[in-house]
């Protein structure tokens, strides 16, 4: 009961920066590798989205897959 009072306490002061699965700055800095266009964040399923090569790149524990074969079509993921 003590441990899980604990594990809330440290959620609740988890800030919002933090709860995101990139940051920002590395937000700002990415480019789409095929076309070097903008990325969009898409927090719910867990990736970035190219708008312009309709192109979906996975995000796995923090870390932005960007490389153009492992791309996913974006009429092929779910959108949540």
């Amino acid at each position: 009961m003590i441990l899980m009072i604990h594990i809330f306490d440290f959620m609740a002061n988890i800030t919002q920066e933090q709860r995101k699965i990139i940051s920002d700055e590395l937000l700002e800095i990415l480019a789409c590798p095929k076309c070097k266009g903008d990325l969009l964040l898409d927090e719910k399923n867990s990736g970035l989205i190219c708008e312009s090569c309709k192109l979906f790149y996975k995000i796995e524990d923090g870390i932005p897959i960007m490389l153009i074969d492992e791309a996913i079509p974006l009429d092929k993921i779910k959108r949540r």
